[in-house]
């Protein structure tokens, strides 16, 4: 059975996933409850779930910053290999809480520490998997990117409506929709700001796999237990290489695959994996 929490740990003013880094109690450790997100651990899978069903899970400043915690605690425990990121059947994310920003000045906003938050989420190593049901626009497309991957159910809907209440994506939609999709279709669907199906954003690269609605954390879930179960290092690293795709030459990207590529010569799971490669048995990858 899953091992369900709604608890951090805060140590030193910095908030920890729950049993990530330390073990609960230990130190200076105390628990504080989580308020906008759920949060539970299957074997070596971490899940993640947005928990403002009464606002469509739209991002409050305080769910950013519990959902970076999150990743963050669990990015820093060896016991788990990748997460899940979910809502609910309803919607993954309908956008940021404009309520939040409506009075909001220039200053104000630049001062809100809200960039921080996301640049706190592109640095996470390991495997980030998005479980999108219903509503994915705005800021929640913008997160649903952030991730890895995203497994779409039938009937979500992506989008970044930003221009409709007179501002642009604010959080990464235009480079990453951009980078996914390129120019010509991410333009027009950020200049009108049209909605768009899970085929179609499979059909463009944005997504990884569409299935069934009730059938989409089960298969975010399944496709996380497959990569946790291959050696840690290996799919941090390639996470890393791929993503630096994005910002460098392909001179430059060949030679920071090839530093990655040595790297992992000096990993005991390499060994590992050659040794039962020959051998012809199951290897058992410890992440050194």
């Amino acid at each position: 059975m899953p091992e369900r929490a709604r608890y951090t740990a805060l140590d030193n003013g910095r908030v920890l996933a729950h049993g990530a880094g330390k073990a609960a109690g230990e130190g200076t450790m105390t628990a504080v409850p989580y308020q906008h997100i759920l949060v539970e651990t299957d074997g070596a899978v971490a899940i993640v779930r947005l928990n403002r069903p009464q606002a469509l899970n739209a991002l409050s400043n305080p769910l950013l910053r519990e959902v970076a915690a999150a990743l963050e605690g669990f990015d820093a425990d060896d016991a788990i290999r990748a997460v899940v990121l979910t809502g609910d059947e309803r919607a993954f994310a309908a956008g940021a809480d404009i309520k939040e920003m409506a009075g909001a000045g220039a200053i104000e906003m630049l001062t809100r520490g809200r960039a921080e938050v996301w640049e706190r989420l592109r640095k996470l190593r390991k495997p980030i998997i998005a479980a999108v049901n219903g509503y994915c626009l705005g800021g929640g497309n913008e997160l649903a990117m952030v991730c890895d991957m995203i497994v779409a159910g039938e009937g979500a809907r992506f989008g970044q409506p930003e221009i409709n209440i007179g501002i642009i994506p604010g959080a990464g939609g235009t480079q990453r929709l951009t980078h996914a999709l390129g120019k010509a279709r991410a333009m027009e669907l950020i200049l009108t700001g049209r909605p768009f199906g899970a085929g179609e954003a499979f059909a463009a690269g944005l997504v990884t796999r569409v299935v069934p609605d009730e059938a989409c954390l089960d298969e975010a879930r399944a496709l996380a237990r497959e990569i946790a179960g291959k050696p840690p290092l290996a799919v941090q690293l390639a996470k890393d290489a791929i993503l630096k795709a994005f910002d460098l030459s392909i001179e430059q990207g060949l030679d920071y695959e090839r530093r990655n590529f040595f790297l992992l010569f000096a990993s005991e799971d390499m060994r590992e994996g050659m040794a039962a490669f020959i051998e012809k048995r199951k290897p058992h990858f410890v992440g050194k």
